[in-house]
């Protein structure tokens, strides 16, 4: 069997990792991969944008699935692309990523089908959004419509940062064309959890709970990012959130959406906060959340494989999802300056930790291989160090013991992931 991963970051070297386990022993092909990628699977100089050319590969290579790992491809229609062209590819088309792809259209689907989240307004006009913020109470969270790399939120304390941040947004374009339509929403308090589900159109399996550290530093401060560190499960998703998740938010997600004409196939990622009132809806992202993957894929027992084709042939309800019992904890080493602006080329070093070790991972998320062997950055989260243990405590000491053995000038990485878990 030949598989094509779409990607190049920590998430699309976690999928790599957990599809090369399959018992189809899959041929693997990545575009455009990184250099930790290239360890398990052939890397393919095309960027994940390219449809035609993707495709192209596809046909010529006689691939036989395709795994869209990125959020800009799948909002693009690449699974629309790879289907008209006969390809089997697994994520949702165009019409369903938009559940992504516009926090507007979120925000309005879960209002319509009574699906509990922050209330929000939505402006197109800058004025406006302004005018509002006149009489809003604080703080206040705004969001850029469109895609933004996981950093097109702003939580602001006072009406002076709410109205720069809409300058920001709406004026100066900061995050581009995402910026077009900005949603400003309640500020929720409560413990964020994010809980990622195979999706086939009618039938949903959910995987085992994460929960990520946005801000670039300790305590939660500095700026927010795609993501510094996670880990697997949440202690503060209990059985009884889990139940009222499932028949509150996630079956009625699907159903939501199926009944739109827009069936979701492929990963549902539901951005929770677990407010005092009860858990309600953040965000939803139309893939594998990064770096939660990181630390959900190493848990899964059930052949991915198996999986991503039920998926797409409707028959989700025949698997039986398996996670292992051990916790986990990924701690991100980014370069200094991120998540605003970093020099790339660094030789990393230590690597060589992790070849024989069965319950220590480093994902690659922004690297290249240089001449002579070398392997050096290349982007601003740059490795996901991932261990597992027997609880949360013990993944946590084991992650922060193997983060050690890397290097390179100027990294950095948060040294409270997992903190919260002492709370539990």
């Amino acid at each position: 069997m030949k598989i094509l991963i779409v990607g190049g970051g920590g998430r699309e070297h976690a999928i790599a990792q957990a599809l090369k386990r399959s018992k189809r022993a899959p041929e693997l092909f990545c575009a455009p991969g990184n250099a930790g990628i290239g360890e398990i699977a052939e890397c393919v100089p095309i960027g994940a944008m390219e449809f035609e050319k993707l495709a192209e590969f596809a046909i010529r290579k006689q691939i036989d699935l395709t795994v869209v790992g990125m959020d800009d491809p799948l909002a693009g229609g690449i699974v629309d692309v790879f289907e008209q062209k006969g390809l089997r590819a697994f994520g949702p088309r165009k019409n369903a990523a938009i559940i992504e792809a516009s926090k507007a259209f979120s925000k309005d689907l879960m209002k319509k089908y009574g699906i509990p989240t922050a209330s929000y307004e939505t402006f197109q006009d800058a004025a406006k959004a302004k005018a509002y913020l006149e009489t809003a109470p604080y703080p206040i969270v705004l969001k850029a419509d469109g895609l933004a790399l996981g950093k097109g939120v702003l939580i602001c304390n006072t009406k002076e940062e709410a109205l720069q941040g809409v300058s920001s947004i709406m004026e100066e374009k900061q995050f581009g064309d995402a910026g077009n339509r900005l949603v400003i929403e309640e500020f929720m308090t409560g413990r964020e959890v994010s809980v990622l589900a195979f999706v086939d159109g009618k039938h949903i399996k959910t995987m085992a709970s994460a929960q990520d550290h946005k801000r670039a530093g300790d305590g939660d401060t500095g700026l927010n990012t795609g993501g510094m560190g996670t880990f697997s499960p949440s202690p503060f998703y209990t059985k009884e959130i889990e139940e009222y998740c499932s028949s509150h938010i996630f079956l009625p997600t699907v159903a939501a959406m199926e009944k739109e004409g827009r069936p979701f196939r492929g990963v549902l990622y539901f951005g929770l906060m677990l407010t005092e009132n009860g858990p309600k809806v953040l965000e939803y992202n139309a893939r594998f959340g990064d770096p939660e993957a990181q630390v959900i894929l190493p848990r899964l027992k059930t052949d991915l494989v198996d999986v991503m084709e039920a998926c797409i042939d409707g028959t989700l309800d025949r698997i039986e999802l398996e996670f292992d019992e051990k916790a986990a904890v990924c701690v991100v080493v980014a370069s200094g300056g991120y998540p605003v602006s970093y020099k790339k080329g660094y030789p990393i070093q230590g690597l060589d930790y992790f070849q024989d070790k069965t319950d220590e991972f480093c994902f690659h998320a922004g690297t290249k291989a240089g001449e002579g062997g070398e392997i050096l950055t290349n982007g601003g989260r740059v490795l996901g160090v991932t261990a597992l243990g027997a609880d949360l405590k013990e993944a946590r000491k084991n992650a922060y013991e193997a983060v050690k053995h890397v290097s390179f000038q100027d990294c950095f990485y948060r040294n409270d992931i997992g903190k919260a878990i002492n709370e539990a």
